[in-house]
């Protein structure tokens, strides 16, 4: 199992029986192998909360709101139309072929995605975070789980968009299935 996931389930333990995912299928939905400390996670975790702050997405949730496919398809066309509005689009995103993946909210109305440029394996992809609330961005060289283990646990992250972290014990995880 992936170190910072170890760290996460000794912190957090999931609350739910793990469940398995149709990795191909979500896969070729999106376009991309997915890194494989997400699909870990999101198999031992389902999608859903921690700590009343980043909900990640899961593959054909129920709850549309909390879907990888939908989510991503939704906040990637918000990220085109801001940048057509104005909004300067990151230089991280100039090289051709680059794209973002959303992977996670806030209950701000952040975005959390993983930058993939071309050539990179998904393992080597950053975290990039989206302000809801503002222009706002940031690229953190770290998988999504060391990123949430990162944010949540350690307070290992300095991040302008998230602030009073990490939280005090007891930490939570609430599955999206208990929000359908």
């Amino acid at each position: 199992m992936n170190p910072a996931i170890e760290h996460l389930t000794r912190a957090i333990p999931p609350t739910d029986a793990p469940r398995a995912h149709d990795w191909t299928r979500v896969e070729e939905e999106l376009g991309t192998i997915l890194p494989s400390d997400y699909k870990q996670l999101v198999d031992l975790y389902g999608g859903g909360l921690f700590d009343d702050a980043i909900w990640v997405l899961e593959p054909h949730c129920p709850n549309e709101h909390y879907d990888l496919a939908v989510g991503n398809h939704i906040r990637v066309e918000a990220q085109r139309g801001l940048w057509k509005g104005g909004e300067p689009k990151p230089a991280e995103l100039d090289e051709a072929g680059s794209r973002t993946i959303a992977w996670a909210v806030t209950e701000n109305g952040d975005c959390l995605y993983w930058l993939a440029r071309p050539g990179q394996e998904p393992a080597q992809w950053t975290v990039a975070i989206k302000e809801g609330r503002g222009r706002e961005g940031e690229f953190h060289a770290r998988s999504c789980c060391e990123f949430l283990r990162s944010v949540l646990l350690t307070g290992g992250t300095e991040s302008d968009v998230f602030h009073g972290f990490p939280t005090e014990e007891p930490h939570a995880f609430v599955s999206s299935s208990r929000f359908v």
